[in-house]
Order: C-alpha cells, then sequence, then structure tokens
C-alpha cells in the first residue's frame, strides 16, 4: 500500500486543468510512474459522459497502459472528479475499484478544486497523503 503519493505542481495542475475543464462531467485519468512518484499524468476520455459516473474510453485506456509498458512506467494512481460531490471516494467507486492504486477523487469545496488520495483494498479505503514536490 501506498501511504504518500509525490507528485510535482506539473501533475497537479494537469490534473486540475482537466477536471476543471470537463465539469460538469466526471473527468478521469491515469497516473504512471514509480513505485509511490507520479511521472507522467495520461489523460482520458470519459465514456459515459456523466456527471455522476465515469468510464475511460477502452481504446484510449489500452493505449496508455502499452504505452505505459513501453516507457517502463506502472500504473500508480487513477483520478477522477465528482464535480458534485462528494469529496471522498463513492460506494461505486469503492465496489469498481479494479487496480490497487491511489485513487484521488477531485471536488469543487466552495467553489475550489481540491483533491484527496486513497488506497481502496478488499473494498477498505484508507487515505493516502498526497505529497506535491518541488519541480
Amino acid at each position: 500500500m501506498i501511504k504518500v503519493l509525490r507528485l510535482t505542481p506539473a501533475h497537479w495542475q494537469a490534473m486540475l486543468d482537466q477536471v476543471a475543464s470537463e465539469a460538469p462531467l466526471e473527468a478521469c485519468g491515469l497516473l504512471a510512474g514509480k513505485q509511490d512518484s507520479v511521472e507522467t499524468v495520461l489523460r482520458m476520455r470519459n465514456a459515459e459522459k456523466s456527471p455522476v459516473r465515469f468510464g475511460m474510453d477502452a481504446q484510449e485506456q489500452y493505449n496508455a497502459f502499452e504505452w505505459m509498458t513501453d516507457n517502463g512506467l506502472d500504473l500508480v494512481g487513477i483520478f477522477h472528479s465528482h464535480p458534485t460531490g462528494p469529496e471522498t471516494v463513492s460506494a461505486t467507486d469503492i465496489a469498481e475499484a479494479a487496480y490497487e492504486v491511489v485513487h484521488i477523487i477531485w471536488s469543487p469545496i466552495n467553489g475550489t478544486w481540491s483533491a484527496r488520495g486513497f488506497w481502496i483494498e478488499k473494498e477498505q479505503v484508507t487515505e493516502v497523503a498526497l505529497q506535491v514536490l518541488p519541480e
């Protein structure tokens, strides 16, 4: 289990730009890296086109996994937004968590987007610290 996920301000901004631009629909993407560090944010299209659900475009997801393999990176995280809340994982997120990676949930709190990280394993949820490092 990852207890702290490390990312740069550029990674943070890439996720923030995507979730803000795709609202009121849920946005989603993958985080590629090594161990507990993000190296690349991979933006995915929400095939569900929904404000309350996300499903990554299957071809984009396949291409992203191929790219990670070709570049010696692993899946370290998945992010998506909850444009109308909650600011934590939902029952659907827990039930559909297919990978043991950090799940980052973006939600607007008082009009400002914020993010929290979670580890979901066997339907148990543990909060993960998100550490934005200097570039």
